[in-house]
């Protein structure tokens, strides 16, 4: 059950009835493009007029294009309608600590132009770069019509304001990010969390879309943050900060961890736990002999090339870190029992290795009947970008909230 909000609510009119049926017919359109009128009154159950009435009133507006002219043995031949490439573009952010990517993307997330700038240490430093090189993207591609600019974040966004609460891995706190990039590109900026961008990415244009209605992603870099959808619903929480499994402790006698527990997920699984796996493997510390407070450190994707490599003391610290990451995989299936649960990031690369282990830890710490599937996520990168798309066109092609 759905509960309605009697203290906010909102009473359905006719034109709530209009705006359904037209982000019904986008999403129809979006799906099976291209597609004739009389396929999408086959789709939708509505009537030969109001399916006319609905495309002719989304081409005035631009979200549709009519195309081909199909062939039929007799009768009046189709026209095919797809959505149009040039009403609608977004210019996708994904910050992480060492570096910035910015995309230009339709509503299809097919991206026109991609570039990287390095992340400012100083937040208002990084806003003034980012907004500057936005408006490069938007004068380089003047074609497009552009809806906003949607930004994800490794770190927590306060629901309402969209202001980033804290983001451990950039130093950032209480910042408000939204307001100058709105004043200084003209586009409204929605913002979100890393791992719920890439949960949105895969209700938007994932290869589990249409299937799925409880999915979970498991966003790993050098901290662990979980993204939900249940229901078909994002989770956020009343604040914006539901999702940090990565801040439970499994290990009550493990690594401090910057939160202030001990022995939480993300110092036990993460890509910085795989890193110090490795460091304290090392028969010969650097600097004197016996000190490990001096240990030389090597990057996590030097780790997976050595892994690659079959390094030994490589292989061992991907193990380690591949194990803890499966006890905690087992929590969230044990609670949350999804339909899938997709990991994402550089860890990735080497599933054929970590996969296996994942799997094990889960039949091990899991006793629930949950089946769920443990999957990698392409490129990381990618997933975000394509969530950032989605945060900024759902107002189009969600269900109005009424209630």
């Amino acid at each position: 059950m759905h509960k309605i909000n009697l203290n906010k609510f909102q009473v359905a009119t006719n034109e709530t009835v209009r705006d359904i049926n037209s982000r019904i017919m986008l999403n129809l359109v979006r799906r099976h493009q291209p597609v004739s009128r009389a396929d999408l009154m086959r789709y939708s159950g509505l009537q030969r007029s109001t399916v006319s009435v609905i495309a002719g009133r989304l081409i005035a507006d631009r979200w549709l294009k009519e195309g081909a002219v199909g062939n039929l043995p007799r009768g009046r031949r189709p026209t095919f309608l797809h959505l149009n490439p040039d009403r609608c573009g977004v210019i996708g952010v994904d910050v992480q600590a060492a570096r910035t990517t910015l995309a230009v993307s339709n509503m299809d997330s097919q991206f026109s132009a991609l570039e990287t700038i390095p992340t400012a240490k100083d937040p208002s430093e990084f806003i003034a770069r980012l907004s500057h090189r936005i408006t490069d993207l938007i004068r380089a591609h003047p074609k497009k019509s552009y809806e906003g600019v949607g930004i994800s974040l490794p770190g927590r966004i306060e629901v309402g304001s969209e202001r980033l609460i804290f983001a451990p891995t950039l130093g950032w706190n209480e910042l408000d990010l939204k307001t100058p990039i709105e004043r200084d590109t003209g586009l409204p900026v929605k913002l979100e969390n890393a791992a719920n961008a890439c949960a949105l990415a895969e209700l938007w244009s994932g290869q589990h879309m249409d299937a799925v209605n409880n999915l979970v992603a498991v966003a790993i870099s050098d901290d662990i943050s979980v993204g939900m959808v249940l229901n078909g619903q994002l989770v956020r929480g009343s604040t914006g900060v539901a999702g940090e499994f990565g801040h439970v402790s499994q290990m009550p006698d493990g690594p401090k961890c910057r939160c202030g527990n001990s022995g939480c997920w993300e110092m036990l699984a993460s890509n910085a736990a795989a890193v110090r796996y490795y460091a304290e493997s090392a028969l010969v510390p650097k600097g004197a002999i016996g000190s490990k407070s001096d240990m030389a450190t090597v990057p996590f994707g030097d780790i997976l090339r050595l892994v690659e490599q079959g390094d030994s003391r490589a292989c061992k610290a991907l193990n380690q870190m591949a194990h803890h990451l499966g006890a905690g995989i087992a929590m969230l299936v044990t609670g949350l029992a999804p339909d899938v649960l997709m990991v994402v990031g550089e860890v990735t690369r080497v599933w054929d290795k970590v996969g296996p282990i994942v799997a094990q830890a889960v039949r091990q710490h899991s006793f629930t009947h949950a089946a769920t599937r443990i999957v990698p996520a392409g490129s990381e990168v990618q997933s975000r970008l394509r969530g950032t798309v989605a945060l900024v066109l759902q107002k189009h092609f969600n269900a109005p909230s009424i209630a």
